[in-house]
């Protein structure tokens, strides 16, 4: 009996472990087989896999809380509502009417300024620019002053009265600003680039107001060496970055706004 009960335990299974690994291998293929078959869409078989669905669920009728429901094919598609732009006020258009006369009497005087300036323009001494402020008249300081100084030439005084005489008659607000280059300068009278650029800025100023422009519409601004337009490693540069620039502002200053009269947050 017990030689019995012992050859029955040697025949007992040890491998049916291999049955749920089995299974779980299965799943986790299957679970692989289904993640690649999301992650990689053919549009061509989703549609024909849509087709089938709806073709399966066609006049069907299932319960859910006692309610039919029917699947419906061919449902017309409700047209897109349109995005209804908000209109402009009358004030905002006669805001832009008015920016686009000013930016044309604003061109009209730079042709007036080409012209009176034409033979500087040909050989390269002026340049006229257009930003988003308006014109820019830049001067090379070559034309205008002798190096390191700051008193006008005769031959360019009379070509700054020339643009003097075209912007008297206009209403521009106008900025002259002087460049120079990274060259130190330390003299009695300039001590830095700094007094240098805003003296010269400001002798073109005078002649200006002199020439019959309102000193209420000019400004001078001296920036030294601070905004070259050329690198100051070359003599060609440093002649470039030497210069006189008039911007005929085409923006008009706003009313300003005293910041006493706003309302200001208490602390809690």
């Amino acid at each position: 009996m017990r030689r019995r009960r012992h050859q029955e335990e040697e025949h007992e299974n040890h491998e049916r472990w291999l049955v749920s690994y089995a299974d779980f291998i299965t799943l986790l293929f299957a679970f692989f087989v289904v993640m690649y078959a999301i992650s990689s869409v053919n549009e061509g078989k989703y549609k024909v896999l849509s087709s089938s669905l709806v073709n399966a669920f066609k006049n069907s009728t299932g319960e859910i809380g006692g309610q039919p429901i029917a699947v419906l094919q061919g449902a017309p598609l409700l047209p897109p509502t349109p995005i209804a732009k908000p209109e402009r006020l009358p004030d905002q258009v006669k805001a832009e009417e008015k920016k686009i006369v000013q930016r044309e009497k604003m061109r009209d005087v730079a042709g007036d300024i080409m012209k009176a300036l034409q033979p500087l323009v040909a050989q390269g001494k002026v340049r006229l620019l257009e930003t988003s402020r308006g014109v820019t008249i830049e001067i090379n300081d070559s034309i205008l002053f002798s190096l390191g100084q700051a008193r006008l030439q005769a031959e360019s005084a009379n070509a700054l009265q020339a643009v003097a005489a075209v912007l008297a008659d206009s209403d521009f607000p106008i900025t002259i600003e002087g460049h120079t280059d990274n060259v130190p300068i330390s003299t009695a009278q300039f001590p830095s680039n700094w007094e240098l650029s805003a003296m010269r800025a400001t002798t073109v100023l005078r002649l200006f107001n002199d020439s019959g422009v309102g000193a209420e519409r000019l400004t001078a601004i001296g920036y030294g060496e601070t905004r070259p337009v050329e690198t100051n490693t070359s003599v060609e540069g440093r002649a470039r970055n030497r210069r006189v620039s008039i911007l005929i502002d085409s923006v008009r200053p706003e009313e300003p706004t005293e910041l006493n009269s706003l309302p200001i947050n208490q602390p809690s």
